[in-house]
């Protein structure tokens, strides 16, 4: 891939990434999108693009977004409907 391409591709998932987030919890603080743009690898930025989907609360996600490298996003933590089941909404 060339280098125009990829930073082409990072553009576009730190921005799908946070269109995500702002359908699913609303407005990010400033530092969230700040992070967000510090993010320079592909894999991290698509596997935050899968967590931001699937998980339940902005508390988790931004739990996750402080992990590095990790890619298993399975259970009840990544249930987006749990809230629903627990009462919540």
């Amino acid at each position: 891939m060339f280098l125009f391409e990829e930073e082409a591709g990072l553009v576009q998932d730190r921005e799908d990434l946070l269109s995500i987030l702002r359908m699913r919890f609303g407005e990010m603080s400033p530092d969230i999108v700040q992070s967000i743009y510090e993010i320079s690898d592909l894999n991290t930025l698509e596997r935050l693009i899968l967590v931001a989907a699937n998980a339940p609360t902005n508390k988790v996600f931004l739990e996750e977004l402080q992990e590095e490298g990790s890619f298993r996003i399975v259970g009840d933590r990544f249930n987006p409907l749990s809230t629903f089941r627990d009462g919540g909404m």
